[in-house]
């Protein structure tokens, strides 16, 4: 496939001889899509995306305040992204208005930027300062050992949200096929879902990934907030009020009293954000249409496309890889 057709986040054409010499020492493997993936601290990466977290393992300055929204792909980070800037934008805009709301006239992608995908893909010295808001917000989907690192002497928020693998393994299989153009071919599910099994996948293995964030959050809980989308999904009041006390902004008993919790449960809302205009003809930095990051947000929807042995399959891998960790899906 031409490379200006793939996101550019996923491209190879734009490597600086630095990443070129790095990847040619790494162990690599092929997707489904017949691209490269290469083995970086026990993740899998393509190669535009490890050229960006090698920019920011290198360059980025943590700020005490600093927010950062982990995850694995397509496992709530749009949805989560929303709540936490409508968190603290509460204090300019509620009860009153939400006429210059910025998530009105932004996607929250463009709002919370991916540290390695967008800030610093192409880029060593990223201006963290264009429309970035107080405190600042990135988002990432490195695992916590990646991430570690470089903010280890920070008392920077990190909230990771956790979704159910089945879920977001069906979400990334229609997502690709959108930006790709593609007819959803049930192939291309299978494929990805033996790579899943595998460990082979772009920021693979899940179960590695999930488990350096549950551990984080146990050994730092105060620094390390561990979220499921399930839950968020099940009781997002109590989940948001969580969030909100997580991040050093809990809501007083006045904004309870005054609904300000549902209005911002409202206005973060599937329904809500696919409807506003932005959401509907925008693009990403990378040239992704904002309207594949929503869908469905359903928990169980892999029921639709999963066959039981399926997941039978994955379900036996994942509990394995986490026994003893405490961690049950």
């Amino acid at each position: 496939m031409d490379q200006k057709e793939i996101p550019r986040n996923l491209r190879d054409d734009n490597l600086s001889e630095e990443t070129k010499t790095l990847i040619s020492q790494l162990q690599c493997e092929i997707d489904t899509q017949g691209n490269k993936l290469y083995n970086y601290q026990e993740c899998w990466y393509y190669s535009a995306t490890l050229q960006g977290i090698l920019n920011f393992q290198r360059n980025f300055k943590p700020q005490d305040s600093d927010i950062i929204i982990a995850s694995f792909p397509k496992s709530g980070a749009t949805w989560l992204k929303a709540l936490t800037v409508s968190l603290f934008e509460r204090s300019k805009h509620y009860p009153s208005s939400y006429v210059d709301h910025p998530l009105l006239s932004n996607n929250p992608h463009a709002l919370v930027q991916s540290l390695e995908a967008n800030l610093y893909l192409n880029s060593q010295t990223p201006d963290l300062t264009t429309n970035l808001s107080s405190p600042r917000m990135f988002s990432t989907h490195m695992p916590f050992l990646s991430l570690q690192e470089t903010i280890k002497d920070s008392p920077c928020k990190i909230v990771y949200l956790c979704r159910d693998v089945k879920d977001a393994l069906v979400s990334r299989w229609f997502f690709r096929c959108s930006y790709l153009g593609k007819e959803v071919d049930r192939h291309v599910l299978e494929s990805m879902f033996e790579s899943f099994c595998s460990g082979v996948s772009f920021y693979g293995p899940f179960w590695d990934h999930v488990l350096s964030y549950w551990r984080g959050g146990l050994e730092e809980p105060s620094r390390v907030l561990f979220m499921r989308y399930e839950e968020m999904k099940e009781d997002p009041c109590g989940q948001l009020k969580r969030l909100a006390e997580f991040l050093g902004c809990p809501f007083t008993k006045e904004e309870e009293e005054s609904g300000s919790v549902d209005k911002i449960l409202e206005l973060c809302s599937l329904r809500s954000l696919s409807d506003l205009e932005i959401n509907k003809t925008g693009k990403t930095s990378n040239g992704v249409d904002y309207k594949f990051f929503f869908r469905k947000g359903e928990v169980g929807d892999y029921n639709n496309y999963f066959t039981p042995e399926m997941e039978s399959k994955i379900d036996t891998i994942v509990q394995e890889k986490l026994e003893g960790s405490g961690l049950k899906f």
